[in-house]
This record gives C-alpha cells, sequence and structure tokens, in this order.
C-alpha cells in the first residue's frame, strides 16, 4: 500500500483513491458501527441489567444465609426429634410383634401336642379296636366250624335215616 500511495501521490487519481476508500469504509468495514453497537449494549446492559441482576444475587445470597444459619437447624432437630420419636415406637411394635409371635409359637406347641396325644390315642384305640375284631372274627370262625360240624353231623345222621328207608 505505501508504493501505491506514494506512487499515487503526485497523480491526478490520489482523490480518487481517497473517495474510494472511504466509500470502502463506510459501506463495507462494519467494524466501528459494531464496536459502537457493542459499546452501546454494554452500557444499557450494565446501567439496567446490571443492578436488577445485582439485587436478585443478593436476594439469593440473603436466602442461603438464612436457610444455612436458621432453617437448616430447626429442620435438622426436628428431623432428629421426629425420628428418635419413630424409632422408639418400632422399637416397641418390633417388641410387641415378638411377644405375639412366641405366644403364637407356644399355642401352636400346645395345639401340636394335644394333636399328638390325641392321635397317640387314636391309634391305640384302633389297635384296640382291631384286635377285638380279630378275637370276634376268630370266635366267630369258631362258632361257623362248630356249626358246620353240627350239620354235617346231621346230615349224615339224615343220610343214614334215609338209606335205610331206601331199602325198602
Amino acid at each position: 500500500e505505501r508504493k501505491r500511495e506514494a506512487l499515487a501521490a503526485g497523480s491526478p487519481i490520489q482523490p480518487i483513491i481517497k473517495d474510494v476508500g472511504e466509500i470502502y469504509s463506510r459501506l463495507l468495514d462494519h467494524r466501528p458501527v459494531i464496536q459502537g453497537e457493542i459499546r452501546y449494549f454494554v452500557k444499557e446492559f450494565e446501567e439496567k441489567r446490571g443492578l436488577r441482576e445485582l439485587r436478585v444475587l443478593e436476594k439469593l445470597k440473603n436466602t442461603i444465609f438464612e436457610t444455612n444459619e436458621h432453617v437448616l437447624p430447626k429442620c435438622e432437630q426436628a428431623m432428629r426429634d421426629n425420628l428418635n420419636e419413630a424409632f422408639k415406637r418400632l422399637q416397641a411394635a418390633n417388641g410387641m410383634i415378638h411377644r405375639l409371635q412366641e405366644r403364637e409359637h407356644e399355642v401352636r406347641k400346645l395345639q401340636m401336642d394335644k394333636l399328638m396325644a390325641l392321635e397317640e390315642k387314636r391309634v391305640a384305640h384302633w389297635e384296640e379296636f382291631m384286635k377285638e375284631q380279630q378275637n370276634i372274627q376268630a370266635e366267630v370262625d369258631e362258632e361257623h366250624r362248630k356249626a358246620m360240624e353240627r350239620l354235617k353231623e346231621q346230615y349224615s345222621e339224615m343220610e343214614k335215616e334215609l338209606a335205610k328207608y331206601v331199602s325198602f
């Protein structure tokens, strides 16, 4: 560019080059306009939004501080108190359930003992019944055998008497 300027310095083209440079900078070089817009935006943001954001951040800081200093300890204490109470109640309920289970176990054991005793009695009664049935069966068989012998004797006597009458 220096060579061009040096060559153009003494020539009549110089005012044209200067005009073209100005046209170029006004139409195509947007850096000064953009920088002005950026400065304006930053200024507006800092003036209008900056204080509002600062106030919001300050309120948040105060809220967090108050929460950490006052609300959180109260919540922790309430939680401890309630958890201790709940733990005590759970322990009491657990003890009651344990006692109920022991009672139920004892009742079941007594019932099982009674059932076993009844079962033993039933088995003994059944065995006695079966012995009686065997004795009765033996008596009936004996009576049947005697009755059969009497009938055989009776029939044999009848045959002998018939045999007397058949010979006629």
